[in-house]
């Protein structure tokens, strides 16, 4: 196969990595695998032009995209429904798609599994026409995001830190949006502390993140309103995976969602994807089954 791999400089690990050995080494393993590639080193802001040329190519078979979860899911975006593929390089904090694909972390390990791997269909969401690959969120993980946008950090373990730094921010005055979610016939009104609708539901005992990314349904999960307690709780209960066992959450899945804000929008904004957004009045998320072709480990390897 023919590859391009697009490494975003400015992402994830790929900030405080040696490119130029990591090119070498991702040329040498995948010509030892009979594949071709060609390699792109590009900054932030130069991601979605290089990846629509990559589109655009009519002898590229596979995009390897390399950084943030932002950067993937600009990737995931581009590629969908066209006839490329879509390789992931976990270059961000928590890579929690690439984690629903079985895919290694270790970036030379992902590499190895790429030049191995095989194709698989998996479903995107969208929410007003713009797709997602793991969340759309408003709420506690929204305004979480907008605090840790006003620290500092130049590193995973900085993010992750100033990730931390905002929750406790966060808990101390915890948003509360009142909202009205209409699930095919039903409707739900409620005073949300946080919303979230993934793509496809989570799995239990782990982070938040499918297990099944081809099951084809929306995750809604409904937190209602909490003490700092019950919100802490929440915090540490999505982390390792026992949201289901949480008081405050109500859980549902469905293949389309129509959400409409009732509380002044002005004071909230969204999430999509790890990237904060405007949040419109009304959103209108929907599942689209296995419009996107991945690269994953062979099965047996990812058994071994």
């Amino acid at each position: 196969m023919q590859f391009l791999a697009i490494l975003n400089r400015d992402g994830g690990t790929l900030r405080t990595t040696d490119l130029a050995a990591l090119s070498a080494f991702m040329t040498k393993t995948m010509e030892a695998a009979g594949h071709r590639i060609e390699i792109e080193i590009v900054r932030g802001s130069e991601i979605v032009a290089a990846l629509d040329r990559a589109v655009a190519r009519k002898d590229i078979d596979v995009v390897l995209a390399g950084g943030g979860d932002g950067t993937i899911s600009a990737a995931a975006a581009a590629i969908m429904s066209t006839d490329k593929a879509l390789a992931v390089l976990p270059a961000g904090t928590m890579n929690l798609f690439a984690r629903g694909l079985g895919i290694d972390l270790t970036l030379e390990r992902a590499i190895e599994g790429h030049a191995r791997g095989r194709l698989k269909p998996v479903d995107v969401a969208t929410a007003n026409g713009r797709p997602f690959v793991h969340q759309f969120s408003i709420g506690l993980h929204a305004r979480l995001v907008q605090m840790r946008s006003r620290f500092e950090y130049g590193s995973r373990i900085g993010k992750m830190w100033a990730s931390v730094r905002a929750g406790l921010a966060v808990l101390q005055h915890p948003p509360a949006i009142d909202i009205s979610l209409e699930l095919g016939d039903a409707e739900i009104r409620s005073t949300t502390t946080g919303l979230g609708i993934s793509n496809n539901l989570f799995g239990e005992g782990h982070l938040p993140f499918a297990d099944t990314p081809d099951g084809g349904v929306l995750g809604i999960y409904i937190a209602g309103p909490a003490n700092r307690l019950q919100l802490a709780w929440l915090f540490l209960a999505m982390t390792i995976g026992r949201l289901r066992e949480t008081e405050i959450v109500e859980i549902h899945e469905c293949e389309g969602a129509t959400l409409t804000i009732l509380s002044p929008l002005r004071r909230h904004r969204c999430v999509i994807d790890g990237e904060l957004a405007t949040l419109e009045e009304k959103t209108v998320v929907k599942i689209h089954p296995k419009v996107l072709n991945v690269l994953v480990p062979d099965a047996a390897e990812s058994a071994a």
